[in-house]
């Protein structure tokens, strides 16, 4: 095996995680859409799409354990392998919030929103916007951009505190709208988490470029510069 056969072999693989990244925030954006306007139809087209997303992850998934038989791969090489594994398995379970958000949509049998729950398209756009971005650092090995992309998870927890707590305030007030409320704060929940998982993302990036498992926090009061952090070359 030459380096650049290895090489064209985790390249691919990446090029794979892109093109599941795209189908997973596109799933979230319509999930949140069908849920808000009431989309029947296209709750059930991410319904449908979470099975494309399945078997795109257990692709890559095969793919890259085909690699690790194969190919003997160096430390570097298995630390991206290892990461690519758990990023896709990340990315499945975003796909299955989304999934989630859809299913919601039918649970909800054509009821008026309530008016907290605008707070959850500022927050599905800034989470899919982590996402894009923590994979696109993944891809380039880019250690600053995964330090600081997990920083915008204090605005999604803060409109997911608006929304907990309008929704808190419409079942004391209106028992009858307990079990709408109930189901909408799950949809809120789950881009609550897909935030999270964006964190975790960021983390693989740091282990592919030190060589070490930090927390985010751990690493930030880190300097790059410090012996105690040693980047390696992934090649």
């Amino acid at each position: 095996m030459t380096r650049e056969y290895m090489d064209n072999l985790l390249n691919q693989l990446k090029d794979d995680v892109l093109i599941l990244e795209s189908m997973v925030r596109e799933a979230v954006l319509n999930g949140v859409k069908a849920l808000m306007t009431g989309d029947k139809k296209l709750s059930k087209q991410v319904i449908r799409g979470d099975q494309e997303i399945n078997d795109k992850r257990f692709q890559i998934e095969n793919e890259c354990l085909i690699t690790i038989a194969t190919q003997q791969p160096m430390a570097g090489d298995l630390r991206t392998l290892a990461s690519v594994l758990e990023i896709i398995t990340e990315l499945e379970r975003i796909g299955d919030y989304a999934k989630g958000i859809a299913k919601i949509t039918k649970l909800t049998r054509n009821q008026e929103i309530l008016p907290p729950l605008e707070n959850l398209v500022p927050m599905a756009e800034i989470s899919v916007d982590m996402l894009q971005k923590s994979v696109k650092a993944f891809v380039d090995g880019d250690v600053e951009a995964a330090r600081v992309i997990p920083d915008r998870d204090d605005q999604v927890d803060d409109y997911f505190n608006k929304i907990y707590k309008g929704l808190v305030k419409y079942m004391v007030e209106d028992p009858d709208k307990i079990k709408l409320a109930n189901h909408l704060q799950w949809a809120a929940h789950n881009i609550e988490r897909m935030a999270d998982r964006v964190t975790n993302i960021c983390e693989r990036t740091l282990f592919i470029q030190t060589g070490s498992i930090y927390q985010i926090e751990d690493f930030k009061d880190l300097d790059l510069d410090d012996d105690e952090v040693e980047i390696h070359d992934i090649n």
